[in-house]
């Protein structure tokens, strides 16, 4: 009967379209977050060498959403289309601890990033002595801290299990209704997990909002050497912005369905509340690429360089109009060249050929006779007399 039991928890509990719009929408958003992401991280390759160390947030932040593409989305497809979940217990366990980890790491990231604006913007002084080193340690922190959370079920504070829906794994959410240690861990994921990351994002963005404000007369009365630096600066705090509405935007609406579940009773929620939710959830896995590709200057800069670069790569059998502007050039010189040279070059002539026609163009010297006609003399070649006037000469 348990096996039963448990085999019945893998079975989907929405309807067969449901689960075809969930398995075509979650393959659109695998195929475009390979895409964005590999692009991103290949574009930061290229030009690591001038990278700031917010962008190393950027970075993370494209890492964990592939991580999380690659863990959920080869699970979640095949299981959504099949409608029921395909690969066991042990699978699932490993799915939901991969999609709390890196979901939790890109909002800790998101986090750190806020806070690090608020420090360049709000704080100069000490946001100028930021440096890289300080960036990954930070970063380390984030994957500690979200690692934490996502291995504690594994160690019985909290439970992983099936998602309401049936197609997919993540908290257990009906465990906290009869299990003290699965709410206690609930609580501590809400307060420490969102609550307190969503303020922290808040307040720093806030802070950089109002010294953003009272600085632009400033700035407008006096330009300064570093009015480039600023502009850089806002320019990443715009785009951080925009990443966070993005992502909160998509996980927002599974954090409500969630504490819903874990503070209520948890068979009240309807299964497919759970089904839309974790659908927009996985959607941030390409906003941070789409913003930052499209809106960022030098990443739009080096991904246009390098997408020139493979063109023409893919096009160097075919010359180009200027490459054939150019030969053209070239050959008439070489026709004017030849021509002045008193030696007409025809299509295909080389070099030795051009000296064989010099050398057969060579006339030995002529002998030449003067004749005296009656008082005057005249010159012609020997070869030009009659041959009685060659033999007399002779």
């Amino acid at each position: 009967m348990g096996n039963a039991s448990d085999t019945s928890l893998f079975v989907s509990n929405i309807s067969e379209e449901y689960d075809l719009v969930m398995g075509t929408l979650y393959s659109i958003f695998c195929v475009l977050s390979l895409l964005g992401n590999g692009i991103l991280l290949l574009v930061a390759y290229r030009k690591r060498s001038s990278l700031k160390p917010a962008e190393f947030f950027v970075i993370n932040l494209s890492i964990s959403d592939l991580g999380m593409t690659l863990s959920l989305f080869p699970l979640a497809i095949p299981s959504a289309f099949s409608h029921r979940w395909l690969f066991g217990q042990v699978a699932c366990q490993l799915y939901a601890m991969c999609g709390v980890l890196f979901g939790l790491c890109s909002l800790i990231n998101l986090t750190a990033l806020s806070s690090v604006c608020c420090l360049k913007v709000c704080f100069p002084n000490y946001g100028n002595k930021f440096s890289s080193s300080h960036a990954c340690l930070l970063l380390a922190g984030v994957w500690c801290y979200s690692a934490v959370f996502a291995v504690g079920p594994l160690a019985d504070w909290g439970r992983y299990g099936p998602e309401p829906y049936g197609t997919a794994c993540c908290i257990d959410w009906h465990a906290p209704n009869h299990e003290v240690s699965a709410l206690l861990y609930i609580i501590c994921l809400f307060m420490f997990c969102y609550a307190v990351p969503c303020t922290i994002i808040f307040l720093s963005y806030t802070f950089i909002l109002m010294t953003v404000r009272g600085s632009r007369q400033a700035v407008k009365q006096h330009k300064s050497p570093q009015t480039k630096t600023a502009n850089a600066h806002a320019l990443i705090v715009k785009l951080s912005v925009a990443v966070c509405i993005g992502f909160l935007s998509a996980w927002s609406p599974y954090a409500v369905v969630a504490m819903w579940a874990a503070f209520s009773n948890a068979t009240l929620v309807p299964p497919v509340a759970f089904a839309l939710a974790a659908m927009f959830s996985k959607s941030s896995t390409i906003y941070n690429p789409l913003v930052y590709l499209l809106c960022k200057p030098n990443f739009r800069k080096c991904l246009y360089r390098d997408t020139s670069t493979i063109r023409q790569r893919i096009c160097r059998g075919s010359p180009r109009p200027q490459q054939k502007d150019s030969l053209r050039e070239s050959s008439m010189r070489n026709k004017d060249t030849s021509i002045s040279n008193g030696q007409p070059e025809g299509r295909g002539a080389c070099v030795h050929c051009a000296e064989d026609a010099a050398q057969r163009h060579v006339t030995t010297p002529q002998r030449t006779a003067s004749m005296l006609t009656g008082s005057t003399y005249s010159e012609a070649t020997v070869s030009q007399l009659s041959a009685n006037l060659q033999a007399d000469f002779l």
